[in-house]
């Protein structure tokens, strides 16, 4: 258990640490922003018993981002929206999640599979800049919020699964 609170608090470190010091600074085309922290949240363990502690977790990880980008909570928010829909979604990816009888499963492509993990993914950053860009933008122009919507998923949703199999592959050696 302590290994694995070292093992995602430096995650955490280091993806928020990505994100505010590289991720923010890079724009391609002008207005699509990477979000590399979102695999932070993406990898916590799925722990059955205790959803609010991901939550909470979310919440912080989003008030942080909001900090360094002046944000006002659209990023809390938005953290907290995948962070409570995840396990709707890892049960429709995975129905046989539900039968499991360990309590807290790690999110990874050695223990679900390419194909799931990058449908979870992309599922879960396409959830996030939706309702990102929509609060974003304050008003309802739909081919606006649907193009940086689908061009920054993306962008995110590329480098997130290169990090996953990277993350993979030196388990693997």
């Amino acid at each position: 258990m302590n290994n694995l609170i070292i093992k995602h608090s430096i995650r955490f470190i280091l993806f928020v640490f990505l994100q505010i010091f590289i991720f923010n600074n890079i724009l391609f085309l002008g207005y699509i922003n990477p979000y590399v922290y979102l695999l932070f949240i993406i990898l916590l363990p799925y722990n059955k018993s205790n959803k609010n502690l991901t939550l909470i977790i979310a919440l912080a990880t989003g008030l942080i981002i909001d900090t360094f980008q002046n944000s006002m909570g659209m990023h809390a928010f938005t953290c907290v929206l995948i962070a409570y829909i995840r396990s709707s979604i890892l049960y429709r990816l995975v129905p046989q999640l539900k039968n499991k009888s360990q309590n807290m499963i790690e999110i990874s492509v050695k223990e679900f599979g390419a194909q799931i993990c990058i449908i979870y993914t992309i599922l879960l950053v396409f959830i996030h800049h939706l309702a990102l860009f929509t609060i974003e933008a304050f008003r309802f122009d739909i081919s606006n919020i649907l193009l940086r919507t689908i061009a920054s998923t993306l962008i995110t949703s590329i480098f997130l699964i290169i990090f996953q199999f990277l993350n993979s592959s030196s388990k693997l050696k």
